[in-house]
């Protein structure tokens, strides 16, 4: 009877636990997922003010078109070569901020390339952009987004913590094999690795990391791989995702 009992209570404690366990997993993967989907929200809501503030200028410098011409006309009329040359130089400077390059088949890429490849200019990074994005691709925009996003800010990033004449990054977007692919090189320092995996070196790392979560989550959720690795300086990261057709 005794040892039915202690059978029983056993089997009991054990069930129990189970249990227990399943519920602590769950309302840790709930907390998780509201904390990538806060993450989420604040780094398209970065994304669109960058957008914004990319187009503003855009806008900006079409409603001053007029009075740019009336001045170097002016400037010409009075043979003032000098002064319009250095006007000339000054309009070519400002333009070039807001100068949209990259033309990928995907607007919305579209924006956020070239809202992010302008702010690695601004600091001097030697760029190297190829990018065209087929039609069949299965990420939403805002997953197309996220993943470009968060790859070009951590090129950015890394760039930035070095000297100017150390700068670059390549970046490659296209078809490969039936699949979209995306490559990210860029210059890096000291890099850092915990079980395997890259690690921010930022002093927020806890926040951050949820941006290399993100695009592993999203790479997974269509059936796609991820690779990063590093060498000599160098940091790379590669993502595959097939095509619906």
């Amino acid at each position: 009877m005794k040892t039915g009992l202690i059978i029983f209570s056993v089997i009991f404690i054990f069930v129990f636990l189970v249990l227990i366990y399943f519920c602590f997993r769950k309302i840790l993967y709930n907390m998780i997922d509201r904390r990538i989907e806060r993450f989420q929200s604040e780094l398209i809501e970065k994304q669109v003010r960058e957008i914004e503030n990319m187009y503003r200028q855009i806008r900006g410098w079409r409603h001053d078109y007029r009075n740019h011409i009336q001045n170097m006309k002016i400037q010409l009329a009075d043979k003032n070569y000098c002064k319009l040359n250095e006007y000339l130089d000054s309009l070519a400077c400002d333009l070039d901020t807001v100068d949209t390059v990259i033309k990928t088949g995907n607007v919305m890429a579209d924006a956020i390339l070239n809202s992010k490849l302008n702010a690695a200019g601004k600091l001097n990074i030697r760029l190297n952009v190829k990018a065209n994005i087929p039609g069949q691709i299965k990420m939403t925009d805002v997953e197309l987004c996220s993943v470009l996003g968060n790859m070009l800010d951590n090129a950015i990033e890394a760039c930035a913590a070095l000297p100017e004449n150390e700068r670059f990054m390549r970046v490659y977007i296209g078809r490969l094999k039936g699949q979209l692919y995306l490559s990210v090189q860029n210059s890096a320092g000291k890099v850092r690795k915990e079980k395997g995996a890259y690690i921010s070196t930022k002093s927020d790392s806890k926040e951050h990391g949820y941006g290399l979560f993100r695009i592993d989550r999203i790479a997974k959720k269509y059936g796609g791989y991820v690779n990063r690795q590093n060498e000599e300086g160098v940091f790379a990261a590669e993502i595959m995702i097939p095509l619906t057709a």
